[in-house]
């Protein structure tokens, strides 16, 4: 073999273990994927890599197909408040639900308007009424409610638009079936069939044996059976933090069980290597937990830093924070903070953040920012900072005296 030969093989290798890693941040980042995403042929290509790492490190099934790939990404702490889809709330998860199930009964193509009515169908059950939910498509609000259902379902894959428009049936209401106040879908099977992540479908209880509470509930729906055996054990052991450390922001040792805590203090060094070998992640190990960033900030929901007057503002509210891990402050001294640094910075700002008053508005979204991250924690109107918080202190600058120049001889 020759040295372009091996030069060849070595810039293939290398090609290879760039693209499994794109494949790999891409899937973790998009769980439930179609060809319109960019990395989807990449997937296709290391599909069988994929399964086994995934299978091995995190214990989710990856199904890829000919027009999908579903990762199905099973969350560590289901109780996580966290989660979940932008702007979404249990009205909105029911409503997302019940479209769901119109659709898998739907023809290969339905409109926005025969959607809307049969879901009015369902939603009459007199056990969503025991409940206390209602949904009359009547008001605006309703027909907006239905129309970002359908526009989740469109970003997910599960519908593609033919024609129409989504906001000519919010504004036109129910006025018969002009075609102006409506919309028409192809209907995606295969990808609505992987929407739902669950270990176990809530329909195959039976009514005597559901959970009662959601927080049981949400607990059935993820939870998978664990070998006896001391091998079964640290395998789920392993799984779990695994998925907290690629899902999660940062893993506290303080928020760990005792089994848990032990494993995670034994291997975390290893575990760590590992997983920032796959995925580009670096990993950053304090003495109460670890994190894994992302330098290029593409793996998370919320950026940090990142552009914009929010994004902006998050920044300094953590600089101000860090300097107050042990003591802690209120939601109060936070706004006065923004206040005071809306004199040097406001300029940069948009507009309705330089008005008095904008400050409080801007310090509950930058905590609560924050708390997504578990940069902090939040209990009513005090600020506790948490440890992960001190990677973004800012020091005393210092000033460093310019090197003189090298002198030039006649023999430079």
């Amino acid at each position: 073999m020759t040295p372009d030969s091996n030069a060849i093989g070595q810039q293939q290798a290398l090609h290879q273990r760039e693209e499994f890693t794109a494949a790999l941040r891409a899937l973790l980042m998009t769980p439930l994927m179609t060809p319109t995403h960019a990395e989807f042929a990449a997937v296709r290509r290391h599909a069988d890599t994929l399964r086994e790492w995934f299978a091995r490190e995190t214990g989710w099934p990856l199904h890829i197909e000919r027009d999908t790939a579903r990762l199905y990404k099973r969350p560590a702490d289901a109780s996580d408040a966290t989660r979940g889809l932008p702007g979404y709330e249990r009205r909105r998860y029911a409503l997302l639900c019940l479209a769901c199930a119109v659709l898998e009964r739907a023809d290969p193509q339905i409109t926005l308007r025969v959607l809307g009515d049969r879901l009015l169908t369902l939603a009459a059950d007199p056990a969503l009424a025991a409940l206390g939910f209602s949904f009359t498509l009547q008001a605006q609000h309703e027909r907006r409610e239905l129309v970002a259902v359908c526009r989740t379902l469109l970003e997910l894959g599960v519908l593609h638009r033919v024609a129409g428009d989504e906001e000519g049936f919010v504004q036109g209401g129910n006025e018969g079936s002009d075609n102006l106040h409506d919309a028409l879908y192809d209907v995606q099977r295969r990808v609505l069939a992987g929407v739902l992540a669950a270990s176990r479908g809530p329909s195959t209880w039976p009514a005597d044996e559901a959970p009662a509470t959601l927080e049981a509930r949400l607990g059935a729906l993820v939870a998978e059976p664990v070998p006896d055996s001391d091998e079964g054990r640290r395998t789920a052991l392993r799984h779990h933090l695994t998925r907290r450390l690629l899902d999660d922001p940062v893993i506290y040792l303080d928020g760990l069980d005792a089994d848990l805590r032990a494993y995670f203090m034994n291997q975390r060094g290893t575990m760590a290597t590992r997983l920032c070998d796959a995925t580009g992640l670096v990993a950053e190990q304090r003495a109460e937990g670890l994190a894994l960033a992302d330098e290029d900030g593409e793996l998370t929901d919320v950026a940090m830093p990142a552009e914009g007057t929010e994004a902006h503002v998050t920044l300094l509210v953590a600089g101000f924070l860090s300097a107050r891990q042990s003591s802690g402050t209120s939601t109060d001294e936070v706004a006065a903070f923004i206040a005071g640094a809306r004199q040097r910075f406001g300029k940069f700002w948009r507009k309705s953040a330089r008005e008095a008053g904008s400050e409080h508005e801007l310090a509950a979204i930058a905590l609560e920012r924050l708390r997504r991250l578990q940069l902090l924690h939040l209990d009513g109107a005090r600020v506790r900072p948490l440890p992960a918080l001190a990677r973004f202190a800012v020091g005393e600058a210092e000033l460093r005296p310019t090197a003189p120049a090298p002198t030039a001889s006649l023999f430079d």
